[in-house]
C-alpha cells in the first residue's frame, strides 16, 4: 500500500468513527486486533472499546467535527494533526457541560500491518486546553518564572 493510499484510509477512518459515527464501517478498515491507546482514556482498548469511547463522545458532543490540519505517511506509520472541536451537551469522560464550542488539539500516529489494515492508533489529546476552555483548574498547577 502506498503512502497516499494509507493516508486516504486514516482520512476516511475518521470521518467514520469521529465524523459520523459509521463504527462498523470504521472498524473494516481496522485489523483484527486494532488497539487504541489515548490521553483521554487510561487503558489500551480494543474495537469495541475504541466504538464505545466514540459513541460516548459523539453523545455529549452532538455537532463534533474534526478538522484533519496534516497528514503524513512514512512506512508502516501515518501521523495526523487534528482538531476536534464542538459544544459539550452532556458530561463525557470527567468533562461538565459549559455551553461553550471546544477546540481540543490532537496528535496521531497510526500504524498499519502489511496487509493494509490500521493495527495501533495512538493519540494525546491537549485535555489542558480543554480544561482552560471549560473554566476548569488546571491538572498541573505549576507556574514558571518569567523568562
Amino acid at each position: 500500500m502506498s503512502p497516499d493510499e494509507r493516508k486516504r484510509r486514516v482520512r476516511t477512518h475518521i470521518d467514520l468513527s469521529w465524523g459520523k459515527g459509521r463504527m462498523a464501517l470504521a472498524e473494516q478498515l481496522q485489523c483484527k486486533y486494532f488497539r487504541y491507546k489515548s490521553s483521554l482514556i487510561l487503558q489500551t482498548v480494543d474495537s469495541a472499546g475504541f466504538a464505545l469511547m466514540i459513541r460516548r463522545v459523539r453523545s455529549a458532543v452532538p455537532d463534533l467535527e474534526v478538522a484533519v490540519e496534516e497528514c503524513l505517511a512514512d512506512e508502516d506509520k501515518v501521523i495526523t494533526s487534528s482538531t476536534l472541536f464542538g459544544t459539550l451537551a452532556e458530561p463525557v469522560l470527567g468533562y461538565q457541560p459549559s455551553g461553550k464550542i471546544l477546540s481540543v488539539a490532537a496528535m496521531s500516529i497510526w500504524t498499519f500491518n502489511p496487509a493494509g489494515d490500521i493495527e495501533e492508533l495512538n493519540t494525546l489529546f491537549d485535555l489542558e486546553s480543554a480544561r482552560q476552555q471549560l473554566g476548569m483548574e488546571s491538572a498541573f498547577p505549576v507556574s514558571l518564572p518569567p523568562a
